[in-house]
């Protein structure tokens, strides 16, 4: 693929601010277009009578991924950030038990923990963290970093030597997998639960993911003070910094195309967008990468003919859930719940069923994730009050209704009165301050979300690795993509290493190792850029 001068991104989430800084510091003209009235997409921000409410991601997981991009720019995580490592990592409450667990924050810790809940549990952990960290490492080496374009660097001896255990971990399920070392359900439960991380369910989940054990009970669990929003202003001022104008109330209605190119396909010209006032423009560019979501991409931005993910593509590929989010600011304080609390249902199997399998329906009692950010940071609520919010994971089904409809004000209700009940905070409802709700077809409206996903194709086999959707358009040359819909998938991490898949592809890189650092421009860099000027 030519590169050419000028790269328009599509999108100002973290994958669209990440990718315009890199593509900058390699010496193209950048311009970001986000059609919210501020960037960050779904690691959003709302804030109400002084509270900050994150409305997106909130486990700080996989920092050396987060470090790595920030050294390819010439700094550093602990330079951009002020994080402060949790203990305890989380607590989980359980259906029927009165007696929560607490997640420490060291691997000792946590083996000692599970060996007082089973016998024999705390060196069946140790095994399954071993496990865990070899094949994230593995899949670090090999399959995060890599474009997939050519298959031939995955011919390695690492690999080829675990031809039959990557067989294995692919081919069965994580709570399978989990079943082999653990008898006890809150055990299978606590090591299954990282698969909601990955929009899939712990019974269609290769069991390769087991290595998201890795990450929070071997290394542990961070968190950016000020909250998840301080990345994407760190990126973003990062970008501008490179010399990229980022431009907001901007909404793309189209990708266009011109003439064949030598490819014998159209090539792109740039991206129509309209403004605030309903204004349309053209902006061209040799380069298009979008970072909004891939199914609004195809379907939408593009003409029927010029998809390689057409309408036909998504119907036989499984979104992963949606959610109700529940922003509360509370009076008082609420010593029950550490910064991270999880809520498991005795028979979560069926609550991913009605998620995942039609007929779908919303779980009551629901599995539900509760982060309480004011634990830690005093920077997100006013004195003598706290900020939490609840995850309830939902069907991705825009019919179930957003933040205006009564359905989803009564899925809240639910919630509210679940973690009351279960946490022993008896008067939560009463001592609610703020409450700001969002439902499946707010995450539609708000961020194009296919089926009002909250966070896109779910990480089952047929949509995981190489099986996952591609960053390069196979209808138009230029026209890249990234974020979580495409390779290498869900999550904070993933969308940052998506960006410098944009980077590799354009530069021809089908290595499956990260990148250099910092990176050095292989294209003439502009004076622009050179003088770190905001255009």
């Amino acid at each position: 693929m030519s590169a050419g001068t000028h790269a328009i991104v599509i999108g100002g989430g973290i994958s669209g601010l990440a990718t315009a800084a890199l593509l900058a510091r390699d010496g193209y003209h950048v311009t970001v277009l986000e059609k919210r009235d501020r960037v960050g997409g779904r690691a959003g921000l709302s804030e109400t009578d002084g509270f900050r409410f994150d409305t997106g991601p909130s486990w700080y997981l996989m920092p050396e991924v987060f470090d790595h991009f920030y050294r390819s720019l010439g700094t550093s995580a602990a330079e951009q950030l002020d994080l402060v490592r949790l203990d305890p990592a989380y607590r989980v409450f359980f259906e029927g038990r009165t007696n929560p667990v607490t997640v420490a924050g060291s691997k000792a810790e946590n083996i000692a923990l599970f060996e007082s809940i089973e016998k024999g549990a705390g060196a069946q952990l140790e095994r399954y963290l071993d496990s865990a960290a070899l094949t994230y490492d593995m899949a670090k080496k090999r399959f995060l970093y890599t474009t997939f374009e050519s298959f031939l660097p995955l011919l390695r001896g690492d690999v080829l030597r675990r031809t039959k255990l990557l067989v294995r971990l692919l081919t069965e399920n994580l709570d399978k997998f989990t079943s082999r070392y653990f008898r006890d359900e809150r055990l299978k439960q606590i090591l299954g639960y990282p698969a909601v991380f990955l929009g899939s369910s712990p019974f269609t989940t290769p069991s390769m993911y087991h290595l998201m054990s890795h990450l929070d009970l071997n290394d542990g669990v961070l968190y950016p003070r000020g909250g998840f929003t301080t990345i994407i202003d760190t990126i973003a001022e990062l970008a501008r910094t490179e010399g990229v104008e980022i431009r907001t109330h901007a909404t793309v209605t189209s990708i266009d195309t011109g003439p064949m190119a030598s490819a014998r396909k159209p090539t792109v010209t740039g991206v129509t967008w309209t403004d605030e006032n309903g204004v349309s423009t053209h902006l061209p560019a040799d380069v298009v990468v979008s970072a909004a979501d891939l199914h609004h991409s195809e379907t939408t931005l593009l003409p029927k003919h010029l998809q390689t993910y057409p309408e036909s593509y998504w119907r036989s590929k499984t979104a992963g859930p949606s959610a109700v989010l529940v922003s509360l600011g509370v009076r008082g304080e609420l010593p029950e719940l550490p910064h991270h609390s999880l809520f498991f249902t005795s028979d979560w199997k069926h609550n991913f069923e009605q998620i995942f399998t039609p007929p779908t329906s919303v779980p009551s009692p629901a599995s539900l994730y509760v982060c309480k950010p004011s634990a830690t940071d005093d920077t997100v609520a006013p004195a003598g009050t706290e900020n939490i919010f609840i995850l309830v994971p939902v069907p991705a089904d825009v019919s179930i209704g957003g933040r205006a409809d009564a359905a989803v004000q009564e899925i809240a209700d639910r919630a509210v009165a679940q973690v009351a009940e279960w946490a022993g905070i008896a008067d939560l409802a009463d001592r609610i301050l703020v409450r700001e709700v969002t439902g499946p077809a707010d995450f539609a409206a708000d961020l194009n979300a296919w089926n009002g996903t909250a966070l896109g194709p779910a990480h089952i086999l047929s949509q995981s690795a190489f099986f996952r959707a591609g960053n390069v358009s196979k209808k138009v040359d230029g026209l890249l993509y990234a974020g979580g819909s495409s390779i290498p998938g869900i999550g904070l991490p993933m969308c940052l290493i998506s960006a410098e898949l944009v980077l590799k592809r354009l530069r021809g890189d089908t290595s499956t190792e990260a990148m250099p650092t910092p990176f050095f421009p292989t294209r003439a860099v502009s004076p622009a850029r050179d003088a770190g000027a905001t255009r």
